[in-house]
């Protein structure tokens, strides 16, 4: 099946915008995108004329865990099958908002991508981590439950590893399920109930283990990190991405930059934290607290010293899926312009996964088949991201998902 996708503005991810531009779509990919006076004929093709056209958003980093709590610890009392059900909704409700593909660092993600790669499932291309790998008491622990229990049990969030050898093993353990990206806690974290969010979590010698082992299987290591010592730690280590990053500093992202880290700063999960102190832990809402201007300020770092940065929400929470591309405005206020934060939406998500990344976020021949149409300028104004109305058309892997 041939699409002819017409705009007024052509963004193609990366790259220069194009006005009058046509995306010629054959099957699942994309056959042409440029100008409209050089697109090929295409007589029996199905054809949309839209505003704006440019590549479907990656969201890297996203959690699809069901869950109608803010609280970590309470999810674990509530039944897989009821959080899976709901978690499907929010993937839905992801592919409405336009992201085509999701790094799911923790979550139902190797499960769902199977449904929905199959068609069971509507959702975005899904490329998961299966459990993230934490030190006992770390941040993917659970710390209010007896430590038997979060040993036996087979809940989502953490795979508790001490020492390299149970490191090398938790690993081995997520490539047994696929995993396409190995997730890691280089530091504490904010909802996890005892740990500091600056302490380093897992050893030198641990973290260079994990990279090793995850690298002889071609997988990236992202590592969940806020304090520097753990953003020092994973960026000496090898670890490819650095997540959250609230303490990043000059020197550090220069070594980022240097070494071309990614950065996913997931400004929305912080942004959104500080609004929920009802609904959080004390703890959570504190250390929420806590990093938030110390995040913005890492944001502001990493962009004036050219670290390349990918887009990534951390959603977790109910009532927030389809607000993923809200996080862009977040990139712009870090001092991203516009074309430089579509490319973090876009083109620089595959860049989180390395060797397991598929030819995506960019409108160029030979690449994957996901579009997205809005029906505003994001050049001029980017009022309209975190609106998942204003996203018209879903065109995933050349089928279309949403619009008409």
């Amino acid at each position: 099946m041939t699409t002819r996708i017409e705009t007024d503005l052509l963004i193609p991810g990366r790259g220069e915008p194009i006005s009058d531009g046509v995306v010629v779509m054959e099957g699942s990919g994309i056959a042409y995108a440029g100008p409209a006076s050089e697109a090929p004929p295409t007589p029996n093709a199905t054809s949309t004329r839209v505003p704006v056209a440019m590549p479907g958003l990656w969201d890297s980093h996203i959690h699809f865990v069901g869950s109608t709590t803010a609280d970590l610890h309470d999810m674990l009392h509530m039944p897989i099958p009821e959080m899976a059900v709901r978690a499907a909704a929010d993937a839905s409700a992801t592919l409405d908002a336009g992201v085509t593909s999701a790094r799911e660092v923790g979550g139902f993600g190797l499960e769902f991508a199977a449904a929905i790669n199959d068609g069971t499932v509507r959702g975005p291309s899904i490329y998961g981590a299966g459990n993230i790998l934490s030190t006992t008491a770390g941040h993917a622990d659970a710390h209010s439950f007896d430590l038997d229990f979060i040993e036996r049990s087979h809940h989502w969030i953490g795979e508790l590893c001490d020492g390299v050898p149970e490191c090398l093993k938790a690993v081995r353990k997520q490539l047994r399920k696929d995993a396409k990206v190995i997730k890691i806690c280089a530091s504490g974290g904010v909802m996890s109930e005892i740990d500091h969010p600056i302490h380093q979590q897992f050893s030198f010698e641990e973290l260079r283990a994990i990279v090793e082992e995850a690298g002889r299987a071609e997988r990236y290591v992202a590592a969940h990190t806020h304090g520097l010592p753990g953003i020092r730690a994973a960026v000496a280590a090898g670890c490819q991405t650095i997540e959250h990053g609230s303490y990043l500093d000059e020197e550090t992202a220069q070594v980022m930059a240097e070494r071309g880290t990614v950065y996913v700063p997931t400004r929305f999960i912080v942004n959104q934290l500080l609004g929920l102190e009802a609904a959080l832990p004390r703890y959570a809402y504190e250390k929420a607290v806590m990093v938030a201007d110390h995040h913005a300020q890492a944001m502001k770092i990493a962009v004036s010293n050219g670290v390349t940065i990918a887009m990534g929400t951390d959603i977790f929470t109910p009532g927030s899926y389809g607000q993923n591309s809200a996080e862009i405005r977040f990139l712009q206020d870090a001092g991203m312009t516009a074309l430089e934060a579509i490319e973090a939406a876009t083109a620089n998500g595959p860049l989180t996964l390395g060797p397991q990344a598929p030819s995506s976020g960019q409108l160029r021949p030979g690449y994957d088949g996901d579009v997205i149409a809005l029906d505003f300028n994001p050049l001029d104004d980017n009022t309209g991201w975190g609106d998942p109305d204003r996203v018209t058309h879903v065109w995933k892997l050349g089928t279309l998902v949403k619009g008409q």
